[in-house]
């Protein structure tokens, strides 16, 4: 069942909110997780239902699943594409912030893949205090390369011509590990179902990816125990740039998975499980 909250628009002179989704499942340890564009709180069900003793929040982002996108969002600050409207890191993290609010959570685990890994960055930026812990799931550190951002540029005139549901077929047999499309054909189809973001909303995530801030240096901050998983068979983020995540003062427990590609806690949900509960039952984290 889904639940809803009202969140503001960044920088909007809009008195009118932004209706978004979340949903809850279980009791015991709270743990937020943010999930991957453009999939929506669903990737993280097969996770989610072999972690027992947790009380897991799972929002659909802003402009994903039944979360609503929002007007006035902010416009120019993506060179190539001077006309986008921005979803940035900062709006995203406003939104999980509202929720925590709204669920009277003063403090939890924190649980990223991909863009979700982004936000838990910006998160860490903003609240530190609300923060027990942080598990990024394909994700890094490092901001978009020229090249990245050259590529989103043009995906958004792609989507903007039409051909959204082309990226969506190429994105979820690209990101799907070869082991797994091999091993679960089915695994591709079942990615693909669940990218729905309409145009406007994948443009706007596109930019405020291309944006996004470099956050090495925030990893030097870090103090809370920290989980990185790599995927082996990524191709968006590879394990050599989720070792950066080794050098944060909080202790890092770094794992390959080297047959997962960028969607590890889907592809391979039964041993994402296990090294999450591994390091949720660990001192560190007691």
């Amino acid at each position: 069942m889904n639940h809803e909250y009202v969140a503001p628009v960044l920088n909007s002179g809009s008195a009118s909110g932004t209706r978004l989704s979340y949903h809850i499942r279980g009791a015991g340890e709270s743990i937020v997780f943010l999930h991957p564009t453009p999939l929506d709180h669903d990737y993280w069900a097969p996770l989610v239902e072999r972690l027992p003793d947790i009380y897991a929040v799972a929002p659909d982002l802003r402009g994903h699943g039944i979360s609503e996108l929002g007007a006035d969002l902010p416009t120019g600050g993506f060179a190539q594409v001077p006309n986008a409207p921005i979803l940035s890191m900062e709006q995203y993290a406003s939104d999980v912030i509202e929720l925590l609010d709204h669920l009277d959570l003063p403090r939890a685990v924190f649980a990223g893949c991909s863009i979700g890994g982004y936000i838990l960055l910006e998160l860490w930026r903003r609240i530190p205090h609300r923060i027990k812990g942080l598990a990024f799931v394909c994700s890094k550190p490092q901001p978009d390369t020229e090249a990245g951002r050259q590529k989103r540029a043009e995906n958004i005139a792609k989507a903007r011509s039409g051909g959204l549901p082309a990226i969506y077929d190429a994105m979820s047999n690209s990101l799907v590990g070869e082991t797994s499309r091999t091993r679960h054909p089915d695994l591709a189809k079942q990615a693909r179902a669940h990218m729905t973001p309409p145009v406007e909303s994948f443009i706007a995530t596109q930019a405020g990816l291309a944006t996004r801030p470099d956050s090495i240096p925030a990893v030097a901050t870090i103090t809370v125990p920290l989980l990185a998983i790599a995927g082996g068979e990524d191709p968006a983020v590879t394990p050599a740039e989720m070792e950066a995540f080794k050098s944060a003062p909080g202790g890092c427990d770094y794992r390959l998975l080297e047959r997962a590609g960028h969607f590890a806690a889907l592809e391979q949900p039964a041993q994402v499980a296990e090294i999450f509960s591994g390091w949720l039952h660990s001192d560190a984290l007691e």
